[in-house]
């Protein structure tokens, strides 16, 4: 089976990404998985560890092949090696900056490189506020060249009760930008209004 390739880079928010990967794994893929310098830094500063061994159970890591950010030679650093697309989750604006300037520094920015050239899907959850012109024009450049940019703005009409449904909504969101089937969150079926 293909892998979807997963890059978690240093924005805040990655909770997200954390998330995403156990969804995705509970649905049954694949999974290669990419934390970039940055990201670690952030994964000790928001959920208290760097090691992905405390934040996955080993059923989940058996299932997940993680790369190092450094790794160029990975499979993934070529558009020959087969994924069924990629997910930058959260992704920071220098993540961004560099995927809108073909400039590849790390595996996340090759692997992401790699997956446009080869006209496979990607998502970016852009985690920043505010945004500068800059970033704006970053994010219009790749929706131009068709990343589906994906910012990480829960909803709140899923009558969300906790911040893990928060979580759970964008999470939904990005599983429904791959079309890939899923019950995270619960779907809008509007309102009867009577007439007369």
């Amino acid at each position: 089976m293909k892998p979807y390739v997963i890059g978690i880079t240093g924005a805040s928010g990655v909770v997200y990404g954390i998330r995403f990967v156990q969804v995705l794994r509970e649905l049954g893929h694949e999974i290669a998985l990419v934390v970039s310098d940055a990201g670690r830094l952030v994964l000790q500063e928001e959920l208290q560890t760097a090691h992905l061994s405390e934040l996955f159970d080993a059923p989940t890591l058996e299932k997940v092949t993680v790369y190092s950010s450094k790794d160029l030679a990975a499979p993934i650093a070529s558009g020959s090696y087969p994924t069924q697309g990629m997910v930058i989750i959260p992704c920071s604006m220098g993540t961004l900056g560099h995927l809108a300037a073909g400039v590849t520094q790390n595996l996340i920015h090759r692997a992401a490189d790699c997956t446009m050239k080869e006209g496979r899907r990607l998502v970016i959850v852009p985690r920043e506020t505010p945004l500068s012109a800059i970033h704006l024009e970053n994010l219009l450049k790749l929706a131009r060249l068709g990343v589906r940019v994906l910012p990480a703005n829960p909803g709140f009409y899923s009558g969300a009760q906790t911040i893990q449904d928060l979580v759970d909504f964008v999470v939904g969101k990005v599983l429904d930008a791959l079309e890939i089937g899923h019950a995270v969150y619960p779907r809008w079926t509007g309102r009867t209004q009577r007439v007369g």
